[in-house]
């Protein structure tokens, strides 16, 4: 086993017989929690900053709603008859009171919610994209592993608890301090009761692992995957497929 790298508290250690890293698990209380090999091939992918632009742009195009619409002169309410004759008046030539230059009349070139800013975007780039996003993390030392997270009932207290313990690692103080875009937690399956009591928390998003994306991902200064044997499963899946 040879060392890959030791930033902070996390220690990664590399198999070149399995392509595996050895990473550590912790509890909400900072402490530790046991190791697990992280699959090379999920956390270990080669930077590629122009193919994870373009996967981000695309999922931004995507999810743009076009809400904005303006109407041209053939939607204007009025305007059917001539304003005046076409000649003898000594004014200007007009046929519509709806025309773009008067007022009341109809946008020239204004937005429309029929526009479409749809881009193609396949599996294999967005799984790609997914990997190198989750391989940065590692390589910037800001992904953490916790063993479980877990509440009797919804409470804001008992999360920011949680952040109060994982901000004890060497390394990741600002997961407890950190006012915007701090942490996204990645659970193994959906938990209401989890979700509720980190809601209040603007600072915070709870999302299921097999939902992860690079958007979400690079929006937020950590990534903590939580159970991460099965997380783990979930996005080997995915990127792997």
């Amino acid at each position: 086993m040879a060392v890959l790298f030791q930033d902070a508290s996390v220690q990664l250690l590399k198999s070149s017989r399995n392509n595996f890293m050895k990473t550590p698990i912790y509890n909400t209380k900072g402490k530790d929690a046991g190791s697990i090999d992280l699959p090379e091939g999920v956390f270990g992918v080669k930077k590629n900053s122009a193919l994870v632009h373009q996967v981000v742009t695309a999922m931004q195009a995507n999810a743009r709603a076009m809400v904005a619409h303006t109407k041209g002169r053939g939607e204007v309410r009025g305007g059917g008859r001539k304003p005046w004759a076409q000649k003898g008046t000594g004014r200007a030539r007009h046929g519509s009171s709806r025309s773009p230059i008067w007022r009341g009349g109809g946008t020239t070139h204004g937005p429309l919610s029929t526009k479409n800013y749809e881009q193609k975007l396949n599996k294999k780039m967005r799984a790609k994209a997914l990997a190198v996003t989750l391989s940065e993390k590692v390589r910037e030392g800001r992904l953490l592993l916790v063993d479980s997270i877990s509440f009797k009932e919804p409470k804001t207290k008992d999360a920011r608890a949680v952040l109060t313990g994982l901000g004890t690692i060497k390394g990741y103080t600002e997961v407890g301090t950190r006012r915007k875009n701090a942490v996204l937690f990645a659970l193994a399956s959906k938990d209401k009761t989890v979700l509720k009591s980190f809601q209040n928390m603007g600072n915070v998003m709870v999302e299921e692992a097999r939902n992860l994306n690079p958007v979400d991902i690079l929006m937020y200064r950590y990534l903590v995957i939580v159970d991460p044997t099965e997380s783990v499963k979930a996005l080997t899946g995915r990127i792997t497929k």
